[in-house]
């Protein structure tokens, strides 16, 4: 039986340009970048290569862009670092109850160095208001930060909306975008969302794991969190993971080609068939289906008096890999903080499956994993307790 791979917001396959890149790279070009010689000059090639082409994408300056060792360092070092760059500016910081730990847990972490936080609620569509944001703003606030695509439902926020709001207030105010499940699925344009810091991760768009990168405007203070070789102007100390930024511009370059637009439109299509079909099973409820607000790849949806586990378990031994969960919280107890601020029952979210695609998934296998619910959803309910 062939694998169906729904684990997509997870982590993605490496396509296999990705992994002879990055294992070419480890081979032959072995150099430390800050060397002065001819193997370091070629690794110094490398990242610029990896520059060139993330700016170019993003339409920012080249010396705007910064490797890391993906989502969970960037979110860190934008969040904390810009918090305490500004504390004199201001004590006051923004963000919403739908963000990833990533963001999350660095500001309960500030939260305990004394500065003041306000979380915003999102509606029933996973939304944030701007007009809610409006009335947070204050003359203490110094920074802002927004999940760009939600990891767990694909609610899509208004980002150019909120950038715009934020900076009629106060064009100091730093617009922090977690654009981690947007990036290789939509365009990311920071200049258009008015956002100062943007971070993204490789393995979400078909790169390696445990590299990523960080977009800090020009002119944008942001205190670093590693410090030591001074490596990228002193902003991200530590040698360079070449061979993975390798595989990440790999991986940009056949993401973003010619057939970019057609993909997306096509993943929305195979969204909106698998919502279709998945309405055909009785008590179901699906979270953000409006495809007006939401990204192409993730679908999260109850199957109500089925434990989430149990049912995963089930289509693993169909071959079907989902998740019960964003991966990063799915080992710790507890229930999802995002879909609870959301307005989820309790039983909803103890039966939560999240499908999410890449562009290799097929609508043949939607339809198999259809099948194999249609036979498990009714057989787990018989001992559910009446």
């Amino acid at each position: 039986m062939d694998m169906i791979y729904l684990d997509n917001a997870a982590t993605t396959r490496p396509l296999d340009e990705v992994s002879g890149t990055v294992c070419e790279t480890m081979k032959n070009v072995f150099g430390n970048p800050s060397s002065k010689h001819m193997k370091g000059i070629e690794a110094e090639a490398v990242l610029k290569e990896a520059v060139g082409r993330i700016a170019a994408l993003l339409k920012v300056q080249e010396k705007e862009i910064f490797f890391t060792s993906g989502a969970t360092e960037g979110n860190n070092t934008a969040i904390i670092g810009t918090a305490r760059r500004k504390k004199r500016a201001g004590m006051h910081i923004i963000t919403t109850k739908l963000e990833h730990p990533s963001v999350r847990e660095p500001f309960l972490k500030l939260e305990d160095e004394g500065f003041r936080v306000t979380y915003l609620d999102p509606d029933e569509k996973g939304l944030i208001s701007p007009s809610d944001l409006e009335n947070a703003l204050d003359d203490e606030t110094t920074l802002v930060s927004v999940m760009y695509v939600h990891n767990e439902t694909g609610a899509l926020q208004p980002v150019e909306e909120l950038g715009k709001l934020i900076k009629s207030r106060n064009k100091d105010i730093c617009f922090h975008v977690d654009a981690v499940q947007a990036f290789g699925k939509l365009k990311v344009l920071p200049k258009a969302m008015n956002a100062d810091i943007v971070t993204a991760s490789a393995h979400k768009f078909h790169g390696p794991k445990g590299v990523g990168f960080l977009y800090i405007k020009d002119g944008v203070k942001c205190d670093p969190l590693l410090v030591g070789g001074g490596q990228q102007k002193n902003m991200r100390s530590g040698t360079e993971n070449v061979p993975g930024i390798a595989g990440m511009s790999k991986a940009l370059e056949c993401i973003y080609d010619e057939g970019f637009e057609e993909r997306v439109k096509e993943q929305y299509d195979l969204r909106s068939h698998f919502i279709r079909e998945l309405g055909s099973i009785e008590n179901v409820k699906i979270f953000c289906g409006d495809s007006a607000y939401t990204a192409p790849h993730i679908v999260s949806a109850s199957f109500l008096g089925i434990k989430s586990e149990v049912l995963l378990h089930q289509l693993e031994s169909d071959g079907v890999f989902v998740s019960s969960g964003s991966a990063c919280s799915s080992n710790k107890p507890g229930l999802s903080f995002s879909l609870a601020a959301m307005g989820a029952a309790k039983e909803e979210l103890d039966s939560i499956i999240r499908f999410s695609f890449s562009y290799e998934t097929k609508k043949e296998e939607l339809d198999r994993v259809i099948e194999s619910l249609k036979t498990h959803v009714p057989f787990l309910r018989q001992f559910v307790r009446k």
